[in-house]
């Protein structure tokens, strides 16, 4: 019987699995594509410090609260409006899926907010399993609407969770990242996620 050449083996060897491997990713991002996510809730809502998680108008505060933010608004100072933005992610899939990183920018009322990255690992389990990827966001209003007046940009921050804590206000453009092996795989372009479960 002939020999195989040990170089001609190691080679062969490290073809097919360089060859496996990319067709382990090109699986990974077609399972990653049918991933399907949207958001969830929006909790702890605060305002100037100010819980504000179901509050419509300024009127509906008590008068130290509604002071509070008015002064914040109309001062030299930040604005700043923070929450937490659960983002759910549903898995169609047999298999489970690893979502190592989520690169996102935040819209409100379509106005370009905040851009971010999270780096929370969360195995979404396959056949409609979901996991939920709590964002932290954190925005300075007098920042992000320069040019509004001290009033309109309190205002801006308030009614943002609707019926259920849903966020009906809000957009999220989103690029998952799964970790294959040593490798990361990015999704090819931005999501574009709402209240209703959205995929490729």
């Amino acid at each position: 019987m002939k020999k195989i050449p040990v170089f001609t083996a190691v080679f062969l060897i490290i073809t097919l699995m360089t060859g496996c491997e990319i067709l382990d990713q090109a699986r990974q991002v077609a399972m990653l594509s049918k991933c399907e996510f949207k958001l969830k809730t929006v909790d702890q809502l605060r305002l100037a410090g100010v819980n504000i998680q179901q509050v419509k108008k300024l009127t509906d505060l008590n008068m130290m609260d509604a002071a509070k933010i008015t002064a914040a608004a109309v001062s030299g100072g930040s604005l700043p409006l923070n929450f937490t933005l659960n983002v759910e992610a549903r898995n169609p899939n047999t298999a489970a899926a690893g979502l190592t990183k989520l690169e996102w920018i935040l819209f409100i009322d379509d106005i370009q907010m905040v851009s971010g990255v999270n780096e929370q690992r969360v195995q979404i389990p396959g056949n409609g399993g979901t996991g939920i990827i709590p964002l932290s966001i954190g925005i300075d209003l007098k920042q992000a609407l320069k040019g509004k007046s001290g009033e309109a940009i309190a205002n801006f921050g308030l009614n943002l969770a609707g019926a259920g804590n849903k966020p009906t206000r809000i957009t999220l453009k989103a690029k998952p990242t799964i970790m294959v092996g040593s490798q990361s795989i990015a999704y090819p372009g931005y999501l574009t996620i709402q209240n209703e479960f959205t995929s490729n």
